[in-house]
Formats: structure tokens, sequence, C-alpha cells
């Protein structure tokens, strides 16, 4: 099937992922500049956590048996437009601009970015149950020390690696753990996405904006 034919506006098997987990703490980076591009990004037009129902359901299972022992969820980024993947792929290609590579990729060049996989052409983001995550501290109110921040395009970014501490990696097996027992598997080079192991569209990338106003309620 072509790429084109898959895309779809239909939003109807999507929630606010705050509806399902009223205490989720949301950072959604792509809807500030703080990103590796350095602007908001095409297509997000709420600083909201949007995915598919069965995503979110087992979201709050992650969430519910995280809060048991001390911490919150703290989502960077959820379901990611189509729209806002191609303005990814355009400023790879086109933009001249590097003002965000000593934050985000300061060891790469821009085109490797895509050749070691730090983004992709088509993201399992606009499939709608992928998110990406961390863990808050509740006592502290701090972020868990993964030893990368989210979107360091780095070695230091893969779960495995080697250069991070020893508490560094206990925080990074907590949260993956947890995903793991609540059926999202891992990437090899971003401690912080998961995906729903059995998403509801595997085949199909959603275009609808990230907003509230796009999707149906019951």
């Amino acid at each position: 099937m072509d790429y084109r034919q898959k895309v779809t506006m239909d939003s109807s098997g999507f929630v606010l992922l705050a509806d399902f987990v009223p205490g989720i703490v949301q950072e959604i980076r792509y809807y500030s500049t703080y990103n590796f591009i350095g602007d908001r990004i095409d297509c997000y037009e709420e600083p909201c956590a949007i995915l598919t129902t069965e995503a979110a359901r087992a979201l709050k299972s992650v969430s519910n048996e995280m809060n048991v022992q001390g911490y919150r969820l703290k989502i960077f980024d959820a379901y990611r437009p189509a729209g806002a993947v191609r303005h990814f792929v355009m400023w790879g290609i086109e933009d001249l601009d590097l003002r965000m590579k000593p934050y985000f990729f300061p060891d790469l060049e821009k085109q490797e970015l895509f050749s070691r996989g730090y983004i992709a052409s088509q993201s399992s983001h606009s499939r709608g149950s992928t998110v990406d995550l961390t863990l808050l501290d509740m006592n502290t109110g701090k972020e868990l020390d993964m030893g990368s921040p989210f979107d360091l395009f780095s070695e230091l970014s893969h779960p495995d690696s080697q250069d991070v501490t020893e508490e560094q990696h206990e925080n990074r097996m907590r949260l993956r753990n947890v995903m793991l027992r609540n059926g999202f598997l891992p990437i090899d080079c971003e401690w912080w996405h998961f995906t729903l192991a059995d998403e509801p569209y595997p085949d199909i990338y959603f275009e609808f904006p990230v907003s509230s106003r796009y999707l149906k309620r019951a």
C-alpha cells in the first residue's frame, strides 16, 4: 500500500492522556521551541499528550504502578502527526540552521540523525501508540537522573550505554521494566521511547493536529 493511502485525519480512536491519567506531568517539547530544531513543530497546536485509547489505558497502569513506588510519569511526546514528521525531514534536507546542535546533537552531523535512526521519515509516533517519557520523584519533584536528557541524539542515550553510572542505569531500567510489564516495547537508541506492542493501528499514520478540539468526545 502506498504511504499516502495509509494517512488519515480520523481521530476517533484517540484520547487526551490527561483524561485517563489525571496526575500525569506534560512537557510537550515539540509545542515549545526547546527541541532539536529550535522552533515549534508543525501541527502542534496545544501542549497536550494524545494517544490511542489502548495506549492510554496501558499507560494508566504504568502510572498506577509507579505512583505506588513514589514516582509520577512525565511525558515529552506522544501522538505525533505525520505533518510534524515531514517538518523534521524537511529540516534535515533543506534547513542549514544548526543553532540547537550544541544541545541535542553535539557529536553528530545533521544527516547522521537519520542514518543512525534517531529521526525517521515515518515515525511510530504517528500511529498513535508511542510515547516518550521519564519518571519524576514525588518527594523531590525532580526527574530521575537517566544519564542523558530527552532527545540527546548520542550513544549516551542508548538504554544499554556503558557510559552512565550505576544509579543512572538503574533508573533507566526502572522505567524500561515497568513499560515492558504493561505491554510496551523499547528501542535500542533512546531510553525514553516506547511503543505499545499490540498497537491498534500498526499500518496507519495519522495527520490530525495535536489539539483537544480535534478529538471526538463521548
